[in-house]
């Protein structure tokens, strides 16, 4: 590393816990200190650039430093940088919040807006018991899949279920049950799937408020991914037993899974969706709950503290961010974006073929615009995605594994070029990386 690469670590690692990460690691494993980002690249202080194919955690959607959401966000900090908007509001607010009616599924009328994801799961959970109790009906318990995360903090935590992140917080965790997941992509397991959803249902839809869901794929949950059967089966199920549906849109928005949400592939319109990620291009933390007319109008009424929904954070609707989304939208209006990544998802199957013939590689998964390897034959403390991660870096490409589970969720504007050295680099990782005869 340059002198400045190492003083940008140094300073770092005085201060500075980083998230999801063991911090002595970084012993013996070097942090990448970035000064600047362009395109699909993020570039360190020694000049070398890195392919960005996992989109900074899955939020970019049409590169770093975006001439279209740049200039929106630069328009708008002239004008007002933030609001409380409790009593007030703004034009970005209004005008995101209209955007968001009209291009979600039918029915989602009501737009209320939150920081980040976790924070959005919160919300939807909240004004889920909350309208059941506004109706006389009190319903403390939670459904949720087999292999899901909804985000990290406490309700968040509850409803999913991805050991690594829940098993250490189980005391403080609210009420949550688990149905199994479809096994496969295949609609004979999202059958199979809805017959268990149905008995629990049957036995207890009088103590769940909301049976929550990631739609089509989980994403930290190894980028598990299943047939949109699922998602028609359980929007008529939990209608016919009177228990909300929440779809989780926060990572599968805004065009990740090939439709413009996961929700287009069933055609139906959950209670609530919450989005976030891409909602900004990748550039400001926001999130927003879609809901119901019904849902909002138990919570209307005259005055009444215990029937009002009290919840807030600081900087909710933040104009800046809301400035963000609108460029982040018009980029989809103005453009086939779409049509383009149906080209370029169908261009990275067909140069994947290669790795169905490596002997630790188990499956091969895609959606859209993301892609996953699962690998098998290794034990968790080998880390094997940990050295793919380490790899790929000195060849340019920044990939963040998922366990044993390789894979690539680039921002829109790859070319096909970048995509080729994205693959390659990962397909070398397996071979050479881990020594696959």
């Amino acid at each position: 590393m340059s002198e400045e690469n190492t003083k940008m670590m140094q300073r770092d690692l005085e201060v500075i816990w980083h998230p999801c990460t063991q911090m002595k690691d970084h012993e013996t494993l070097p942090l990448v200190p970035v000064k600047s980002g362009k395109g699909v690249y993020l570039y360190d202080f020694e000049g070398n650039a890195y392919i960005d194919a996992v989109s900074s955690w899955w939020v970019n959607l049409f590169g770093h430093a975006n001439e279209a959401i740049n200039t929106k966000i630069k328009a708008q900090l002239d004008t007002l940088e933030h609001v409380l908007l409790a009593g007030f509001t703004h034009e970005p607010a209004i005008e995101l919040a209209h955007k968001l009616v009209n291009i979600t599924p039918s029915g989602l009328s009501k737009v209320f807006y939150v920081d980040n994801g976790s924070s959005a799961v919160e919300a939807a959970l909240k004004m889920s018991y909350h309208y059941h109790l506004n109706l006389g009906e009190r319903k403390a318990l939670f459904l949720s899949l087999t292999n899901s995360y909804h985000g990290e903090t406490i309700g968040a935590l509850s409803v999913g279920d991805v050991a690594l992140y829940k098993e250490t917080y189980a005391p403080l965790l609210i009420g949550n049950m688990q149905v199994p997941v479809p096994k496969d992509q295949s609609m004979e397991a999202a059958n199979e799937a809805l017959l268990s959803l149905e008995e629990v249902l049957k036995d207890k839809a009088d103590e769940i408020a909301a049976f929550i869901l990631e739609p089509l794929i989980q994403g930290a949950g190894g980028m598990h991914m299943y047939h949109p059967t699922y998602l028609i089966g359980a929007r008529v199920l939990t209608k016919k037993y009177n228990v909300h549906l929440i779809a989780d849109e926060i990572m599968t928005g805004f065009g990740r899974t090939g439709k413009m949400f996961a929700c287009d592939y069933a055609e139906i319109s959950p209670d609530f969706m919450t989005l976030s990620k891409g909602l900004t291009g990748g550039y400001l933390p926001l999130s927003v709950v879609m809901t119901s007319d019904d849902v909002y109008n138990a919570f209307y009424c005259d005055y009444n503290e215990h029937k009002a929904f009290l919840h807030s954070h600081s900087y909710t609707g933040n104009p800046l961010a809301c400035s963000a989304a609108l460029a982040t939208l018009e980029i989809f209006e103005q453009n086939d974006i779409l049509g383009e990544n149906e080209k370029k998802s169908l261009y990275i199957k067909e140069n994947l073929e290669r790795f169905s013939l490596l002997s630790n590689v188990k499956e091969i998964r895609q959606q859209g615009m993301v892609t996953a390897i699962e690998l098998e034959g290794y034990l968790p403390e080998e880390r094997v995605g940990l050295k793919i991660y380490e790899y790929a870096l000195t060849q340019g490409v920044l990939l963040r594994p998922l366990g044993h589970v390789i894979y690539f969720m680039p921002p829109y504007i790859i070319s096909y070029e970048e995509i080729d050295t994205m693959i390659e680099v990962a397909y070398q990782g397996i071979v050479n990386v881990l020594k696959v005869p």
